[in-house]
């Protein structure tokens, strides 16, 4: 009895010092992990400019910096596609982790995030084109839809009052089927075309013959679109005026590359602010599958870092809108918005939510059949 008594409680030790051991893997600070980010690519300069600054900071915790575009951020995950194990996911914005979590709770039992999804950095939609081209496509200086819908039925830069030798009226977006910013740059079009009222974007607003009639002249006026945001505006700098017009791109990168547009091509974009635009948060998940606590721990301890105002008045320098309210636009060291950008603007006029997932998803079937 004594010798039964004296194993039980060799076992009893032996499972605790177990679970303690597994505690300790989990929670010791000393410990080294590797957390893989998969971020969409409108955060790719400013997770990279932060990357040395946070392992220096955190020598324990290392970053793997992985981009794609949104809807592909979705895709993979769910999908297993990516070739790596991601532990943070970062899209555009929030609606694309409710996606993917309704699509996840389908085929699993538990939940996909470690916690509630959390903001980072916020930016808007707003037009861009090159200033020439702008003065005739936007007399009165402000983003006009029906004004770009009637300039691309015409077809021709010369029949809407430009120069004959710009040719073509060429409309770049990104893939609605794979990036946030061309899901909503088509709903804020489609939008336009409803009620003179700025009320938010629905399915019943996209059920209409002219939304599909929309849909088709935008899918036959741009070709073939970037898969991302960042990479739309490097091919809109490169390829320039008579191959590249007008875009629908964030704020963030619009600012970021003015600069760019200007040595490439000799002369800047002009900015326009859409009224009402669509704001976009870029909102970051701890994922579940197949990260332990300890890389989940490592994760927060980046995420955290990433909410903290010296690292947001990084963001602003890269054109983003910080989600710490203590920072401020205009007093940040290199801040775009005292580099006298034309069209930049500190106070937007009319911002939207984001649509809702449903209403994303109907305008990714009504881009497919247009």
């Amino acid at each position: 009895m004594k010798r039964t008594k004296s194993r039980l409680t060799r076992r009893a030790f032996l499972s605790s010092a177990i679970l303690l051991a597994a505690l300790g893997l989990a929670y010791a600070p000393g410990l080294s992990q590797t957390i893989v980010i998969v971020s969409g690519t409108e955060l790719q300069e400013p997770l990279q400019a932060l990357e040395a600054k946070f392992e220096q900071a955190h020598p324990d915790i290392q970053l793997d910096l992985k981009f794609q575009g949104s809807q592909d951020i979705v895709n993979n995950y769910i999908d297993g596609k990516n070739d790596f194990t991601p532990t943070v996911l970062i899209p555009a914005n929030a609606e694309s982790l409710t996606e993917l979590e309704e699509r996840w709770r389908t085929q699993n039992s538990d939940a996909p995030f470690y916690s509630t999804p959390q903001p980072i950095a916020k930016s808007i939609l707003v037009g861009i084109a090159w200033s020439d081209r702008g003065k005739v496509l936007f007399p009165n200086g402000r983003f006009d839809w029906r004004q770009l819908e009637s300039a691309l039925q015409k077809g021709n830069w010369s029949a809407i009052g430009g120069d004959k030798s710009w040719g073509s009226i060429d409309l770049v977006l990104t893939d609605p089927t794979r990036s946030n910013s061309g899901q909503l740059a088509m709903g804020l079009w489609a939008e336009s075309k409803g009620a003179e009222s700025k009320s938010i974007l629905n399915l019943s607003t996209l059920n209409s013959p002219a939304i599909a009639s929309l849909f088709k002249l935008a899918k036959q006026s741009v070709y073939n679109p970037p898969r991302s945001t960042d990479t739309l505006l490097q091919e809109f700098i490169t390829r320039g005026p008579n191959d590249a017009d007008v875009a629908v791109v964030y704020e963030s990168i619009a600012l970021h590359r003015w600069q760019q547009s200007t040595t490439t091509q000799g002369k800047p974009y002009q900015i326009y602010y859409i009224d009402p635009t669509i704001e976009t948060i870029s909102t970051a998940a701890i994922v579940k599958r197949n990260v332990s606590q300890g890389a989940a721990n490592a994760a927060q301890q980046f995420l955290e870092f990433l909410k903290q105002p010296e690292q947001q008045a990084v963001f602003v320098q890269y054109g983003f809108r910080p989600v710490n309210f203590s920072v401020d636009l205009r007093s940040i060291p290199n801040s775009p918005w005292n580099q006298n950008i034309p069209g930049a603007e500190v106070n937007p006029p009319g911002v939207n939510p984001t649509p809702d997932r449903n209403t994303l998803d109907e305008i990714i079937r009504l881009w497919q059949r247009g």
